[in-house]
């Protein structure tokens, strides 16, 4: 079965295709972005898509999303009215995410009428988390009838550090994955299943990301509406202003705020603080579910900046000896490869595992069709 996974981001379309007959082995990627922008060719996600299809030279078996809130809605299933229906009623609250899943997967269905869809939520892996760490210190029947609780997300990635560890280190039960990129989350995942996620109700929470604030004080928002800004100008500002971008004031990408930041005195300030605000909330989270899981066996880190940013995790390793978690610093230069890179002293083990999310989504869309 040829499986085409569609990674979809406001402004980007990342695909794969995979050849399930053959262990998931790609016959064609690729990706586009500043889709809608100006001076772009593609005025839609709708547009790339013949193009994508075009770059694949074959028809695909099946497609599968890498979607990303459906509420309710948990797991891999069979795309439906019912699917996108539900996943528009929480645009609301993924409103860089939803939206391009759902005009592509009618573009899609315009397209290859015969073809079926799958949308694997990235909250499915993260339904194993102990209600205990859902729930927020609301009235309850926010909670019941409006489903407001943390979610969790980057479920795929998360789902393959789980899988692959379980392959290179197969008596480590106590797993702290970081995924760090544009996008952020850290997960604490005990016997290969996730019980705990740094995200929340939204993929706007937890550690900061590129542009989006990460955890927020709601009561802010009181102080920012008498400055006569409207609700709608600041999740606008908290969502594509905040973030990396917004603290360091320079750019939402790491790797600029690193060059900024500089050595010794000639470097930004802000860049600097950014840096190590970012650090701060990795290392919080690691703190939390070092207590959740009672230690570490081995800790992960994926994404962009996880996989290749060494100053990065130098600085969250920092003074972790106390819990088993020593770095090896001439270790640590290996940039975008799986490699271990902890000190022989280390109780934890400390591996940097690329993540391949695009193949958990296609082993989920071949479970789902099999089981129809």
């Amino acid at each position: 079965m040829l499986v085409l996974v569609a990674n979809l981001g406001s402004t980007s379309f990342k695909f794969k295709l995979l050849d399930m007959e053959k262990n998931g082995d790609v016959v064609a990627r690729g990706g586009y972005e500043r889709i809608g922008q100006k001076d772009s060719p593609y005025a839609t996600h709708g547009d790339v898509i013949d193009v994508i299809l075009k770059e694949c030279g074959r028809k695909p078996d099946a497609i599968g999303f890498k979607a990303v809130h459906g509420g309710p809605i948990s797991g891999a299933v069979r795309v439906d009215d019912n699917v996108i229906a539900t996943m528009e009623q929480f645009a609301d609250v993924a409103p860089a995410h939803n939206p391009p899943y759902i005009a592509a997967m009618k573009a899609f269905h315009e397209k290859l009428p015969n073809v079926p869809q799958v949308a694997a939520f990235e909250t499915a892996f993260h339904q194993t988390i102990p209600l205990s760490r859902q729930i927020y210190a609301i009235p309850h029947e926010w909670t019941e009838q409006l489903g407001i609780r943390r979610y969790g997300f980057h479920g795929a990635s998360h789902r393959y550090i789980a899988t692959r560890v379980k392959e290179l280190v197969p008596e480590a039960r106590k797993v702290i994955s970081c995924h760090l990129g544009g996008s952020c989350s850290v997960c604490a995942i005990e016997n290969g299943k996730s019980v705990a996620n740094s995200f929340g109700m939204t993929a706007q929470s937890g550690v900061p990301h590129c542009n989006r604030v990460g955890d927020f004080d709601t009561f802010a928002l009181m102080k920012l509406t008498k400055q006569g800004l409207s609700l709608e100008e600041i999740f606008k500002k908290l969502s594509k202003e905040g973030g990396m971008l917004g603290m360091s004031g320079v750019s939402p990408d790491m790797r600029d705020i690193e060059m900024l930041a500089g050595s010794g005195s000639s470097g930004s300030a802000r860049a600097k603080l950014a840096i190590d605000a970012f650090v701060e909330s990795v290392r919080g989270f690691i703190g939390q579910y070092l207590v959740v899981l009672g230690g570490c066996d081995l800790l992960a880190f994926t994404g962009g900046i996880g996989e290749n940013a060494t100053t990065i995790r130098e600085a969250i390793c920092h003074n972790l000896d106390w819990a088993g978690i020593v770095l090896d610093p001439s270790k640590n230069h290996v940039r975008g490869r799986e490699e271990k890179i902890s000190s022989v002293e280390s109780d934890a083990e400390i591996w940097i595992v690329p993540t391949n999310e695009e193949l958990i989504v296609a082993r989920q869309t071949v479970q789902v069709l099999s089981a129809n």
